[in-house]
């Protein structure tokens, strides 16, 4: 028998399913095996699934059909599928059919029960188990990996808005917040292996901590975790604009080690559309929102999600999204057409958008984004930023990157034992998503 068991773990989505993907990794190793790149190697595949988006599942499945072959060559080979795709109702019994060479399926719900269904599998069964709701205590799932410069850490679980659009609250339940101390801890520990980052995660960040009594919220979590010794710099997301309060926005104003970056998604400039997508702020109120983290921090920099072609937008309403796109100049902007999600509300709305509609406001929203994403980088140039050196680029290896508190990716020249400490950059070039420079000394 093979001793030296590989496992090979896939993300597909948002941060929220990167970090799952990172638990399951955990798990194995208590099992007993190693990480590893290398598909041709691997003893163990692990897939941990999206469904917000219709090219995710589109892509995951490709993905699957191509793990079929690779166990046709090497029988011994297990695989599992996780995560937010197979959670949906109706999903397990489809994609089983469709991929019987499975051995493992895995909700949202009962990753922390991943060793049993390994253990399961690797005697030759096959395992499908997905929760309808969470059994178990949401501190029963391994911490973030150690001895990682940078590291997620789940602050909560779950969804309690209903956006008409998403699927979310269905696979991943209602919200669950995380015990603070329990929080705490995980993020001292990560310190004291090595990290230097932490970025805090949930649907809704801004909502955590509304289950404890007394009060305790999110401004509260983030004035705990900015007095923790060498800690340098903490990121948050997702925040949900309704619940985007006057202290939340203090508490990062005059926190030492909160990064001035809010990503606030806005999904459309129309309040016609905001209100078919149950969002339950306007574009007013979401501008008011703006207005005071400017106030606090003038420096903060914004990025956000839009739809296109939501049911029953009107080129009016396309129209008003850009116009709010002129007013609030995001540094950068992550756009989507809009996809039918079984299950949510969207999905059975008359006036369906064309596609071909869709396509046409999706390039014109990314043409505009990407000439103020530019403008945005230009006007850097020249000025000094602190920036977390984390490593080599990927594309100039001779290079270290790095990123500006405002969540700025940098490229610039500077020597390995600089990696893992905050560096003075002067910015000498920018393009539309990277910005270029070199160390003041």
């Amino acid at each position: 028998m093979k001793k030296d068991k590989k496992v090979v773990t896939l993300a597909y989505g948002c941060q929220m399913s990167e970090r799952d993907a990172e638990t399951l990794t955990q798990i194995t190793r208590q099992e007993g095996y190693t990480s590893s790149d290398d598909l041709m190697d691997a003893d163990l595949v692990i897939i941990n699934t999206c469904c917000v988006r219709e090219s995710a599942e589109n892509k995951i499945l490709g993905k699957i059909g191509e793990l079929k072959r690779l166990k046709e060559r090497n029988p011994n080979l297990k695989i599992a599928i996780s995560g937010c795709m197979v959670q949906q109702p109706g999903a397990l019994e489809r994609l089983k059919k469709r991929a019987p060479h499975i051995d493992i399926w895995a909700g949202t719900h009962n990753l922390h029960d991943f060793s049993a269904l390994l253990h399961q599998a690797e005697q030759g069964e096959k395992v499908a188990e997905v929760w309808e709701e969470p059994k178990m205590t949401i501190e029963s799932t391994p911490q973030a990996e150690k001895g990682k410069l940078q590291a997620n850490v789940n602050i909560m679980y779950g969804c309690n808005n209903f956006c008409s659009y998403c699927i979310v609250p269905h696979v991943r339940g209602r919200e669950r917040s995380r015990k603070p101390e329990e929080i705490i801890q995980e993020i001292r520990d990560l310190v004291s292996s090595g990290c230097r980052e932490v970025t805090l995660l949930g649907q809704n960040v801004n909502s955590y901590g509304q289950e404890f009594s007394p009060g305790y919220d999110f401004a509260d979590l983030l004035q705990e975790v900015d007095q923790i010794p060498d800690l340098l710099r903490i990121r948050f997301i997702t925040s949900h604009p309704k619940d985007l309060s006057d202290k939340l926005i203090e508490t990062v104003a005059h926190g030492k080690k909160l990064c001035e970056h809010f990503h606030l998604p806005i999904q459309s400039g129309s309040n016609f559309i905001l209100e078919r997508m149950n969002r339950k702020y306007t574009r007013e109120y979401y501008l008011g929102r703006v207005e005071k983290i400017h106030a606090f921090l003038p420096q903060a920099s914004l990025t956000t999600d839009i739809i296109v072609g939501f049911p029953g937008e009107s080129e009016r309403d396309f129209e008003l999204t850009l116009e709010t796109m002129d007013l609030i100049h995001y540094s950068q902007a992550f756009t989507f057409m809009y996809s039918k999600r079984s299950g949510t509300l969207a999905a059975e709305m008359e006036d369906q958008i064309p596609l071909d509609v869709k396509k046409r406001r999706l390039q014109r929203l990314m043409s505009v984004q990407n000439q103020k994403s530019l403008e945005w980088r230009q006007q850097m140039i020249g000025n000094i930023f602190e920036i977390l050196a984390e490593g080599p680029s990927k594309t100039n290896p001779e290079r270290l990157v790095g990123r500006t508190r405002g969540n700025e990716l940098v490229v610039f020249e500077g020597q390995p034992e600089q990696i893992g400490s905050l560096v003075n950059v002067r910015i000498t070039e920018a393009g539309s998503w990277t910005l270029f420079g070199v160390i003041e000394s």
